[in-house]
């Protein structure tokens, strides 16, 4: 690279973080609110207005997945052969349609409809998101890019968590679903009037600005290609034993993830006897500590350039901790409590460097694609732990049972992990 096009990087990476990472972290925030305050909802009143036990809130919250499974690969292949950016703006429209639209249903039939429905045009942001980042970050950049994009996650559930309680205290659950699903609808223009698919269709970047960073990219990919440049990337992804392995980890994973997410106020709510916006307010707590744990573990990785030590040790932190809550029991909630905070920190400190290693393994072609078939299996995985976490408190009267459940997929998941290929850096290392 000469030294125009290095001058060209330097001023291109600051430009990139300010004006792309932004818009990526809120148009996932936003994704994961219209997602996740269903489980505010359950825990203000909506189980009881509707007469709808744990097991059937479970089933409605799950449905979520199912779409969420189905769309996954349609989708992103649309997303890396046509274009990320009408992709998402048509889904974040869509979504921001049917996230008001739950404020407005009283029938359980409907409900699981629409969070269908929603689950099938919210499937293909997270990986068309990180197809985006790929295009524009650097492999140096690219632990923390994702960890940013992901960190809407955790952030948004401890927002939304101290806000949509004291919303269904000010309105109802009916009133926090409307005003939580219309910036949606808002921000689906904010983001294809800023957004583009590639340095070279940007209007704010000088010309050898453009080339500076898609030859940076496009000399890493080269060397992934070298074996021959994949021309079936769906049929590549599945055969790739890496890919397979990560998608049984990644399954295990997220029916710990979203058995917490979903439930977490109700056990919160349960467990202290406080009122909903108390309620949000303590389960937005170990999400707090959980953004801490992602920003430090994405940058240790990216500075040593590896990524499996970043992530199984914290999985299996995670079971340890919903261990110790089983053990502890209902009677000792604040102990218990303490350690839904360290499960916390374990569940999400390792999603950069998670995402970070798919695109390390394969070509980018094939790894956008693969990002989709590894999430697809996640969608799995949250519908079996949002609804088997319900399903089993309504069984047994108590969380036990499922704490026991998470610590053990956790457990594995951490374990399945070590059997993925090692990237030419943990080899080289």
């Amino acid at each position: 690279m000469n030294t125009v096009e290095q001058t060209g990087a330097a001023s291109l990476g600051r430009q990139r973080w300010l004006r792309l990472i932004p818009i990526v972290f809120v148009t996932y925030s936003l994704a994961y609110l219209d997602r996740s305050n269903f489980s505010i909802a359950t825990a203000g009143g909506m189980g009881k207005d509707l007469h709808i036990t744990s097991a059937t809130s479970g089933l409605i919250a799950a449905s979520f997945f199912l779409g969420y499974f189905l769309l996954q690969i349609p989708g992103v292949l649309y997303a890396d052969r046509r274009s990320v950016r009408s992709l998402i703006f048509w889904s974040v429209l869509a979504w921001g349609v049917l996230a008001t639209l739950q404020g407005l249903l009283s029938s359980v039939a409907a409900l699981i409809v629409v969070r269908f429905l929603l689950g099938a045009v919210e499937a293909a942001v997270l990986p068309a998101l990180v197809v985006l980042l790929a295009r524009w970050f650097s492999k140096a950049e690219r632990g923390r890019a994702n960890a940013f994009l992901i960190l809407g996650n955790p952030v948004t559930v401890l927002w939304l968590s101290a806000l949509s309680g004291y919303l269904v205290e000010a309105t109802s659950w009916r009133g926090m679903f409307v005003v939580e699903g219309v910036p949606a609808l808002i921000w689906a223009f904010y983001f294809r009037a800023k957004v583009r698919d590639r340095p070279a269709d940007t209007s704010w970047l000088a010309q050898d600005e453009r080339n500076a960073i898609e030859q940076a990219i496009a000399s890493e990919q080269a060397e992934l290609e070298r074996a021959g440049k994949p021309r079936r990337p769906l049929l590549e992804a599945l055969k790739s034993p890496a890919v397979l392995v990560l998608s049984v980890q990644y399954l295990l994973w997220s029916i710990g993830v979203y058995g917490f997410v979903f439930w977490l106020p109700s056990i919160v709510k349960a467990g202290s006897s406080a009122g909903i916006g108390a309620t949000g307010l303590l389960s937005a707590v170990p999400y707090a500590f959980a953004v801490v744990a992602m920003l430090l573990n994405s940058r240790g990785s990216d500075r040593t350039g590896i990524r499996r030590p970043y992530v199984w040790p914290w999985l299996l932190g995670g079971a340890v901790a919903f261990y110790g809550s089983y053990l502890l029991g209902k009677d000792r909630f604040w102990l218990s409590f303490a350690l839904l905070i360290v499960a916390a920190i374990a569940l999400y400190a390792p999603y950069g460097p998670f995402f970070a290693m798919i695109s390390e393994l394969l070509p980018q072609r094939t790894a956008g694609v693969a990002v989709a078939v590894i999430n697809s299996a996640g969608a799995l995985g949250g519908f079996l732990g949002t609804y088997l976490v319900g399903w089993l408190k309504n069984a047994t009267g108590t969380t036990a049972a499922a704490f026991l459940m998470l610590a053990g997929t956790m457990a594995a998941a951490a374990v399945v992990l070590l059997l993925v290929p090692k990237t030419r850096s943990e080899r080289q290392a």
